[in-house]
């Protein structure tokens, strides 16, 4: 005998309670949240300023982001997989008519989008922060910013998930603040988190939370502020790792980052007090051997080299030499490397952690360390112009990868030959390079912002038509030339000498510079500074001065063309001149290929699977959140396990009309996904659960972990009936349909 059906629930009177349904969302609700998303993601852009000179970037993010939200604005009811592809179309149409002289996306415009692009690379791969604003910056600026605006706005409007969309958020600030070397401004840490914030006031119900949230969004950027000022900088300063914030001095694995941070410094900083130096010196805190044709001179691991201890260093000059007891009084550097004067010959007042490399002429530990000060006792190499110039190096006197020139264009050599016409040693070459930068007739000038390249090497670029910079370009660009034409060479960073304080030097963080050492027979690595400085900081040699006083005796140097140097005859600019040219040299490689094409297919690629998998992980925590509200019990209950139900149906292709009751929607899903007894029993049971809370106002008598059995039951047997693909389970119906609304409640029982 079958079990008796159980009670139909009586139709309520007229004058019973509304029956609780969840208001349904207003539709410019939808509105809002678009415009919140456009503003967020304006506001997560703010630390571009830091990367970005001028404002021309923010007028084009403004353009791009409103002209998102307004297409995403008009297609909200629209799938959302015709939304998204809308708004990407109105991306790439922005970009072609805001960067290229075409109207509509064609050949033409793709092929000028894509030599924007490769200039922006290039830029990217020599450029230090801040960045001109030039159209190639502009255009990956804008583009990148676009594609998040879309992302943000699928994430936040059409998945309904404001919170999530801060992972791309995350990215368009990570990016800036990676890259500048400085602490960012308050506003750049404060319009992020207020557009986070902002996003997640849009939630269904968060106005009521609106006073509570702003005081909570209020101090925790408060709270972000002070523990950045206090812990860390917001930003990298090119150290090995994240060190000590308060290492101001330091130098690190990636020198030149470093550098331009130290000399960009508002306020100095003072690092180091000097006693018994006879005249102002260079202080080498590490030298660069290895140079990348996409990178420039970069820092490698020091050899392995002897202890410092009591005993005397190896590797003294044979030439003549000047020796000094110099007293470090070490103020405010800490860093992997001891910055030294010359050559040292002894160093006491150490720790017993550092070691000398007597090859590259540094010294260092394996941890950053901060000595409160030294004693070195320095060789002071004091060479004149003429013993430089007899000066031989011996075939295999210094290690070949001084002379390395792999990947460097062909020009530098040519135009290096066309500076050095006339000149027969190693010093008068030297000479001539550094009056092609620093001479009466130069068309060089020192600055922090370098002029961008418009040519496909950056180090041709600076030569033939940017001609400004800092020490960086300078001493790279010194040191390259004179490889091409087989002088070895290599670049030292440290300081300058100082401001003269009584009977001691004092020096700070803005003598931080970047110089060129040439290796000469019996005297060792000696100095060339080719930076045109104009505010006193540059150190004249001896040898160098007397070279000058000499002038007459030689050949001027030439001033090369503006136009690219192709020398008729000669040998290989890119071949040093005491060895043969190689036939199977291969060719140069182009620069800056690498260093901007990898973070950006990263970032790019990161979007995709964002895109990707979001909607599956947002169906997921739906089903988690109503699942669980079921299990909990309560008078929810029989709706929340009631909405998983259709939503899963909705995901295998069902959509319950709205004008369906309760029991209604039930007969559509126990047809359209053909359901066995057991599910149809679960089912029913589910039904009345709802009917009851619905109408009867009664709370749910079915145990939570009932009802989620029941909802297991009928999800099983529909997954058993109506099996989805791959692009389904990516994309659930449920999550990416604007229709969400769930059956209308029964006019009368079924």
């Amino acid at each position: 005998m079958s079990a008796p059906a159980p009670p139909r629930p009586t139709t309520p009177s007229p004058t019973a309670p509304p029956a609780r349904r969840p208001a349904p969302r207003p539709r410019r609700a939808g509105a809002l949240v678009a415009v919140a998303a456009g503003i967020a993601v304006l506001l997560a852009a703010a630390p571009i300023a830091a990367v970005v000179s001028g404002l021309g970037w923010l007028g084009h993010a403004a353009g791009i982001v409103a002209l998102t939200v307004l297409v995403g604005v008009a297609l909200r009811r629209a799938h959302a997989v015709i939304g998204a592809v809308a708004c990407l179309v109105a991306v790439l149409e922005y970009l072609v008519v805001a960067f290229t002289p075409e109207w509509w996306p064609g050949p033409a415009a793709f092929a000028e989008l894509g030599r924007l692009v490769a200039g922006a690379g290039d830029q990217i791969g020599v450029g230090v922060p801040p960045i001109a604003g030039t159209p190639e910056i502009l255009l990956l600026t804008t583009g990148a910013l676009g594609v998040v605006a879309v992302v943000v706005q699928l994430i936040a409007v059409v998945g309904q998930a404001p919170a999530a969309a801060g992972v791309p958020l995350l990215a368009v600030y990570a990016v800036p603040t990676a890259l500048t070397g400085q602490l960012l401004p308050w506003w750049a840490v404060a319009g992020p988190a207020a557009g986070f914030a902002l996003l997640l006031l849009t939630r269904r119900g968060a106005r009521r939370q609106l006073p509570a949230g702003a005081v909570m969004t209020a101090a925790a950027v408060v709270v972000a502020l002070l523990a950045g000022s206090l812990f860390t900088a917001v930003g990298t300063t090119g150290r090995f790792s994240s060190g000590n914030a308060g290492a101001t001095g330091a130098i690190g694995l990636n020198p030149f980052t470093a550098l331009r941070g130290q000399l960009t410094r508002g306020t100095p900083t003072d690092l180091f007090e000097i006693s018994g130096l006879p005249k102002a010196q260079y202080m080498r805190a590490l030298t660069l051997r290895d140079f990348a044709a996409d990178r420039g001179f970069v820092a490698t691991a020091p050899a392995p080299g002897v202890p410092v201890d009591d005993a005397d260093l190896p590797g003294l000059p044979t030439g003549n030499a000047e020796r000094a007891t110099v007293g470090v009084e070490n103020v405010g550097f800490r860093d992997y490397w001891l910055p030294l004067y010359g050559t040292p010959q002894r160093i006491d007042g150490l720790s017993d952690e550092w070691s000398f490399d007597p090859v590259s002429g540094i010294a260092y530990s394996t941890r950053q360390r901060e000595e409160s000060g030294w004693t070195q006792s320095a060789v002071l190499s004091t060479p004149s112009a003429e013993e430089l110039r007899a000066a031989t190096a011996a075939p295999g006197a210094v290690d070949i990868g001084y002379l390395n020139v792999a990947g460097v264009d062909p020009r530098v050599g040519a135009l290096t030959a066309e500076v050095t016409r006339g000149r027969v040693n190693a010093f008068d070459k030297a000479m001539a390079v550094t009056d092609f930068f620093t001479g009466p007739s130069t068309q060089f000038r020192y600055s922090l912002q370098t002029a961008p390249g418009t040519g496909d090497d950056a180090l041709v670029d600076f030569l033939t038509q940017g001609r400004t910079g800092y020490c960086e370009q300078f001493a790279t660009a010194m040191a390259v030339m004179l490889r091409t034409v087989g002088v070895p060479s290599r670049v030292a960073v440290g300081f300058t000498g100082g401001a003269v304080d009584g009977d001691r030097r004092l020096i700070t963080s803005s003598d931080a510079h970047a110089w060129v050492e040439v290796y000469f027979a019996g005297y060792g690595w000696t100095a060339f500074d080719p930076t045109p400085l104009a505010d006193g900081r540059t150190i004249v040699p001896a040898y160098v001065q007397q070279a000058r006083d000499q002038g007459g005796a030689d050949p001027e140097p030439a001033t090369p063309r503006d136009a690219d140097p192709t020398p008729d005859n000669g040998p290989d600019p890119g071949t040093p001149q005491d060895q043969a040219p190689s036939p199977d040299q291969p060719a140069p490689a182009a620069q800056g290929s690498t260093s901007w094409t990898v973070p950006l297919l990263a970032l790019a690629g990161l979007l995709v699977i964002t895109a990707l998998v979001l909607p599956s992980l947002l169906r997921r925590g739906q089903r988690r959140r109503r699942l669980a509200a079921a299990g909990a019990g309560g008078p929810d209950a029989a709706e929340q396990a009631w909405a998983e139900i259709v939503a899963e149906s909705t995901d295998r292709g069902l959509t319950i009309p709205d004008t369906d009751t309760v029991r209604g929607a039930a007969r559509r899903l126990v047809s359209a996904h053909s359901l066995g007894d057991p599910a149809r029993d679960a089912l029913r049971a589910l039904v009345t659960e709802v009917e009851a809370a619905r109408y009867a106002g009664a709370p749910s008598q079915t145990d939570g972990a009932a009802l989620t059995a029941a909802v297991g039951t009928v999800r099983e047997a529909m997954a058993e009936g109506t099996p989805v693909g791959p692009a389904r389970r990516l994309f659930p119906r449920s999550v990416t349909s604007r229709r969400t609304a769930a059956p209308a409640k029964d006019a009368t029982p079924a």
